[in-house]
């Protein structure tokens, strides 16, 4: 057998006992979330739509993106809602949409950058939900985000991250959201999110 084989298969077999021990802690935390959702909180540009998706589909469940639901419940996009009725009013509407998803779990949710910030709503959150708060620098931040506007947005985002990280860290779990394959950060989730829902990753993963 050529040399560059017996590297290949074994790498293959790596992957594939990693895969394997995923699967048996991704099909425990199932078990332990029942009707509860895994609930993406952080700023703007930390990674929750895109890193949530990966991690609902590892996971088999349904992703919402709650600015979306929002948009679809008021018919009309954020920035049109904030210029006409103002933030309270989004609020109030981000507050009650939240709360109609996460009767509807299990799902993965990711919620805008505001919404954990509302006392009422991390409590709902707490009671239906396991929280994980996606953290990125603020260079990061800024780097993901430079497309969607210049320096006002560049001003607001380094104004509102000291703000909001005291309560983002109330969380259950804090992931450090950064450049690396968005899987390896999923992989950090589902460990992460074990330990509150009561699994024990060294049985789990025995189990694949």
């Amino acid at each position: 057998m050529e040399p560059w084989l017996g590297s290949w298969n074994r790498d293959m077999t790596d992957i594939v006992m990693q895969k394997t021990a995923e699967n048996g802690l991704g099909a425990a935390i199932i078990a332990a979330l029942g009707s509860r959702s895994i609930v993406l909180v952080g700023m703007m540009g930390a990674g929750k739509s895109s890193i949530g998706r990966r991690l609902a589909t590892r996971l088999n469940l349904r992703f919402v993106d709650a600015d979306s639901e929002i948009e679809k419940a008021a018919d009309m996009t954020i920035p049109e809602m904030f210029q006409i009725h103002g933030e309270p009013y989004f609020r109030a509407g981000e507050a009650r949409v939240i709360a109609r998803l996460l009767a509807e779990g299990p799902q993965v949710l990711a919620t805008g950058g505001g919404a954990f910030m509302d006392a009422n709503t991390r409590a709902l959150i707490a009671q239906k939900g396991v929280s994980v708060w996606l953290k990125a620098d603020l260079d990061v931040l800024l780097r993901r985000t430079k497309r969607r506007g210049d320096r006002p947005l560049a001003n607001r985002m380094r104004e509102l991250l000291p703000q909001r990280e005291p309560i983002y860290a109330l969380a259950d779990v804090t992931i450090q959201s950064r450049e690396d394959p968005h899987d390896t950060i999923v992989g950090e989730i589902l460990s992460g999110i074990a330990r509150p829902l009561g699994v024990a990753i060294e049985q789990a993963e025995g189990r694949a």
